[in-house]
């Protein structure tokens, strides 16, 4: 199988800096890919809690981490439950959490999740297939206002209302189910100069869709408003973050807890791959990592 390569995986451990008997939450574990590289610094005595909502995700991680499964607890839940999911283990504070909110190319590459207009699969979208609504039944009951707010607000989607449109009116004739009909919807209504560029036309439709079906950013900002009280004094926070409107968000959250005096930025500008980690992992490029540390 192939493995989702994790992005800025050496700068995630530098700036994590974790070190034996520590306590890591990695809340976004994915394959594990990121967690793997971290584990051997928290030998001997440490721990990592690897959370993902994802239930297929989370068994694989299992299963690449079993060298260390003593150290390991896998935790099937959002991120933004940390609180919650943190209690129950019996832990108060952790030394560093983890956030990478990119994709994992495992549930990119799979059509039948839904994700990628690539491959055509059930419009599906969920993080957790187990629950919430699908892309699909969105598409069937929002009205045109909404989701051309939602395709310009998650999407930052320039012909929003056109493509819309164009999806209320097809949806008229039959249902919008699988993710090569809203592909080629979405391209139909954009201007035959933008049908063809470098960028998918869909790429954005399909993003703010992913947004909404997983409240991502509400997940997101749940985080951010826990994060203060989850880390121990001198605990470290790493966020990778895949496109703006999650930048920015951790960015405005960085600010305002160091002007609190709660912590201390360690990345004054976000960090970015490098050209070659780019070229022998293409999804990495657009990724931006933030870090800072619990100072009171």
């Amino acid at each position: 199988m192939a493995w989702h390569q994790p992005a800025l995986a050496h700068e995630v451990v530098e700036f994590l800096a974790p070190h034996p008997g520590q306590v890591v939450v990695d809340g976004t574990v994915g394959t594990g890919g990121h967690s793997l590289a971290i584990l051997p610094h928290l030998l001997p005595g440490g721990r990592l809690v690897a959370v993902d909502c994802d239930p297929e995700a989370l068994r694989l991680a299992e299963q690449r981490a079993a060298e260390f499964a003593p150290q390991v607890t896998c935790v099937h839940g959002n991120f933004r439950e940390l609180p919650e999911i943190l209690a129950r283990l019996g832990i108060s504070q952790v030394d560093g959490v983890l956030m990478d909110l990119g994709m994992s190319s495992v549930q990119v590459d799979c059509a039948a999740r839904g994700f990628s207009f690539l491959k055509d699969g059930p419009l599906d979208m969920r993080m957790d297939p187990t629950q919430g609504t699908t892309a699909d039944e969105l598409l069937t009951r929002l009205s045109l206002e909404e989701l051309a707010g939602i395709l310009e607000a998650y999407g930052e989607e320039r012909f929003a209302r056109r493509i819309a449109r164009r999806i209320v009116q097809a949806r008229r004739e039959q249902p919008i189910t699988t993710t090569g009909q809203l592909a080629r919807l979405v391209r139909e209504a954009c201007p035959a100069a933008a049908r063809w560029g470098r960028l998918h036309p869909a790429t954005r439709t399909f993003q703010a869709l992913r947004i909404v079906v997983n409240d991502e950013l509400g997940a997101l900002e749940a985080l951010l408003r826990h994060l203060p009280d989850l880390l121990a004094p001198g605990g470290r926070a790493v966020v990778l973050t895949f496109h703006s409107l999650e930048d920015r968000l951790v960015k405005r959250a960085f600010v305002q807890g160091a002007q609190d005096g709660i912590w201390s930025v360690l990345t004054k500008k976000p960090v970015r791959p490098t050209p070659t980690e780019v070229s022998q992992n293409p999804r990495a490029r657009s990724a931006k990592l933030r870090a800072v540390e619990r100072v009171s």
